[in-house]
């Protein structure tokens, strides 16, 4: 699971067997202090939470939204799309 970014607490992922069969969307998984979110990329919309306070989930989309060409490009990176 390569960490594709960092801000503060939270951890961004793709999870590299995620892609392979099922071709999924890209999307990011996003982590901290044992509660994690996974938001779609295109257009940015959160698919599920565990854990976060709905004001929680607003700023990580929020930082999300700021850093999506940045985790695009290393989701195609990763993929080779």
């Amino acid at each position: 699971m390569p960490v594709v970014h960092r801000f503060g607490p939270y951890v961004f992922r793709i999870h590299s067997n995620e892609n392979r069969e099922a071709r999924e969307p890209p999307h990011v998984h996003v982590e901290s202090a044992g509660r994690s979110a996974v938001f779609w990329l295109q257009p940015v919309h959160l698919r599920e939470a565990w854990g976060y306070t709905p004001r929680e989930i607003d700023r990580i989309r929020r930082l999300v939204l700021a850093n999506r060409d940045l985790l695009l490009e290393r989701w195609h990176d990763f993929f080779h799309d």
